[in-house]
């Protein structure tokens, strides 16, 4: 069997991975433009100085041949041919498969404001060779603006600062990072940034980018009629699915692959996971995605079932934070919050099933509202403070197996 993997991230590796454990004789190829195998979520440090490429490789050295992987490295893919079973390549070759796994993750976009996208200074920061434009640029003493404060954004930051520059961030919401935070947890992060040598813009619009003759930008204008001097520009506003390479592969897509339960795209032959798929792709579970994708692809039906597990945590400047869910409250939720000196909590119920949870400065014992949000669970009937809740309310213990068991229907 032929397996073909087009991706060497989470995703992408983790599923190759697991085919090599379930099938020792299959023939397994990894197709990716990327030339050095990096954390997505490492980035900021070898951004910082504080890792190198090399550092930041999430799989052993030998990964490829104790695998016996083999991995066309710096190759871009240019179509699908699904009728085939073939993937072409940028250079003239194409690939023959048998079952395929698409985990191309997301590209970073570039807004259609004027000189965004003309900027020859203007960056993403998405993957390794990003990283390595931006660390080029970057020096004591430099200024940088940056729209978006999102995870990405504020890694940047915080990476630029550590290399003595200075930061203008644009946001078009009244406080930073406004998925995962509320207006409570982000005042203190914005303190901290601040402090480092950060300057926030925030319920503000970038409406352009100025250049000068050489086509760098040298400042950005706001909609409010101020304007932001820099040496280079660095946008985090989004990502989309990299799925252009798909067109007329009669793998049918929207604005990611569309899959069913098993990971599967239209094409019974192949699966996508990951970014690509626009489904919940922060890296624990893009690996846990490659890991289901790679096993259905072997003949063995594994669902998917962590559509809502949407997890991030940061950490800056000392200051943690966990944010599980999708924090979007409407109108009708019920919304509750518990502070103390050195910790903030929050927690938002619909329809009394837990959509998001926010907890800053001590988030220790937290494993059980994962599971909460990731499975959906109805908190009906417990007469107690959501604040009081731990694992024994959900878990009960089955003396048949010996073991804790979930106690509730996560069908």
């Amino acid at each position: 069997m032929r397996y073909v993997i087009i991706g060497a991230s989470a995703a992408g590796l983790t599923a190759a991975k697991t085919l090599r454990q379930w099938e020792p004789d299959g023939e397994i190829t990894v197709i990716s433009i990327d030339t050095k195998v990096h954390s997505r979520c490492m980035l900021h440090l070898y951004l910082s100085g504080e890792r190198t490429a090399e550092e930041i490789n999430f799989v052993p050295e030998s990964f490829f041949t104790a695998n016996r992987i083999k991995w066309l490295a710096g190759e871009e893919v240019v179509k699908v041919d699904t009728q085939e079973n073939q993937v072409w390549l940028a250079c003239g070759a194409f690939v023959p498969y048998d079952r395929l796994l698409i985990a191309t993750g997301a590209q970073y976009v570039i807004p259609p404001i004027p000189g965004f996208r003309e900027g020859k200074n203007v960056f993403g920061l998405r993957d390794l060779s990003d990283a390595e434009k931006i660390s080029a640029q970057a020096a004591p003493g430099k200024t940088c603006v940056i729209v978006g404060s999102g995870l990405v954004g504020l890694d940047a930051a915080n990476a630029l600062c550590a290399r003595g520059m200075t930061c203008s961030i644009v946001e078009m919401a009244d406080r930073l990072s406004p998925l995962q935070l509320d207006d409570k947890a982000a005042k203190p992060y914005q303190a901290l940034f601040e402090k480092a040598g950060c300057t926030f813009y925030l319920s503000e619009k970038a409406a352009a980018a100025n250049r000068n003759e050489a086509g760098e930008v040298t400042s950005v204008s706001l909609a409010s009629g101020k304007e932001l001097p820099c040496d280079f520009l660095v946008v985090a506003a989004g990502v989309r699915p990299r799925i252009g390479f798909l067109e007329g592969s009669g793998i049918a897509t929207d604005r990611a692959v569309q899959v069913d339960d098993c990971l599967r795209t239209s094409v019974p032959n192949v699966w996508a996971a990951g970014d690509v798929a626009g489904i919940s792709g922060i890296w624990p579970n893009a690996m846990e995605q490659g890991e289901v994708a790679a096993k259905n692809m072997c003949g063995v039906e594994v669902p998917y079932d962590n559509r809502y597990g949407i997890k991030n945590t940061m950490n800056f400047y000392g200051l943690t934070t966990l944010s599980l869910g999708v924090n979007t409250p409407q109108e009708g939720d019920q919304v509750f919050t518990q502070e103390s000196k050195d910790s903030y909590r929050r927690v938002v119920l619909r329809d009394d099933v837990v959509t998001h949870v926010l907890f800053q400065g001590e988030i220790g014992n937290t494993g059980f509202w994962q599971e909460l949000v990731k499975h959906q669970v109805p908190l009906t009937g417990i007469r107690k403070s959501v604040f009081d809740l731990s694992y024994a309310d959900f878990y009960r213990f089955d003396p048949k197996h010996g073991l804790y068991q979930w106690a509730h229907d996560q069908a």
